[in-house]
């Protein structure tokens, strides 16, 4: 089992390096392909190279007119299969951590809670794949406090971290919370447009089944300034006429806070799973850099979203 899963490892490094080679050879079809549509002459730094790169487009399909990524394959059945996620937490977690995991696992439908014990992070992730476990969520905290959230997808990554704050849990709402529903939600993504918002978008993304057209539960990641905001509610539309045979109005529609809610930060996305050595980083958050761009959310979006607020 290891040797397969490192040879799989070893063949996925190899297509995502052949991916990072053919995207500068797709760059330049994409180039010439824009000034051929336009009527313009060919760009510069593709002269020498236009005759080519033309046999190439000429012979393009809709197979090929697009290039395959190799990070597609990792959410190959994304929609397709419902997901299986293991949720657990650090070692020797306090009763809050413990509330704040069972909450946790009601969010997330079909998914399993599993007490960590004396389990290290290598038997843990080799249970989960021998159990088909397509991710793992591990919850972590300081001074009782839930201050992280790792997400790992199986078997090979990516692997997601994410710092908390701001947690409230479904007792410590200013109204008491219905019982909560675990139908398959509605998932609301806002912000997320740049390259990073949607690799965060489909990572979060992969941790629900589908729902179904008719259900009442609805979960929104916002993002805004590279902070995710996480609401959980349910509504009701109204009965009889303009009831559930007529489209409902905004103002008809009952929306119902559940819990619970907190606020997410993404400072490091490493390509491997957590139990893995010398992994490559997509991405990290570096705080101290003074011209640092938003990762989550392309520029347009984001002053757009400055002057309407």
């Amino acid at each position: 089992m290891l040797r397969r899963n490192a040879r799989l490892r070893k063949e996925y490094l190899y297509k995502k390096a052949l991916e990072d080679r053919e995207a500068v050879t797709f760059d330049k079809k994409r180039k010439l392909q824009e000034a051929l549509d336009k009527n313009k002459a060919v760009p510069t730094e593709l002269k020498g190279e236009d005759k080519k790169l033309r046999k190439a487009l000429d012979l393009a399909d809709d197979r090929t007119k697009e290039q395959k990524k190799a990070m597609d394959d990792e959410y190959a059945y994304l929609g397709v299969k419902d997901p299986k996620v293991l949720i657990t937490t650090s070692r020797d977690p306090s009763s809050r951590l413990s509330q704040f995991l069972k909450e946790l696992r009601m969010l997330f439908p079909g998914a399993q809670r599993m007490n960590r014990g004396a389990y290290i992070v290598k038997d843990l992730m080799q249970l989960a794949r021998t159990h088909e476990m397509t991710d793992v969520v591990i919850v972590h905290e300081h001074r009782g406090e839930p201050d992280g959230l790792v997400v790992c997808h199986l078997p090979f990554g990516p692997t997601a971290y994410f710092g908390l704050s701001n947690v409230v849990l479904r007792h410590d709402l200013a109204e008491k919370p219905p019982t909560m529903s675990e139908a398959n939600p509605h998932l609301i993504f806002h912000g997320f447009t740049a390259k990073m918002g949607l690799r965060v978008k489909t990572i979060l993304q992969a941790l629900f089944p589908p729902a179904k057209q008719a259900g009442d539960r609805v979960m929104t990641f916002a993002n805004r300034h590279d902070t995710i905001q996480f609401r959980h509610h349910t509504f009701e539309r109204p009965k009889g006429p303009a009831g559930d045979g007529h489209k409902s109005k905004a103002n008809q529609v009952t929306l119902t806070e559940n819990g619970p809610r907190f606020t997410m930060r993404l400072f490091r996305v490493e390509l491997g799973a957590i139990d893995m050595k010398d992994v490559e980083v997509e991405w990290v958050l570096r705080p101290y850099f003074n011209r640092q761009r938003e990762a989550l959310a392309l520029p347009e979006e984001a002053e757009d979203g400055d002057d309407k607020a």
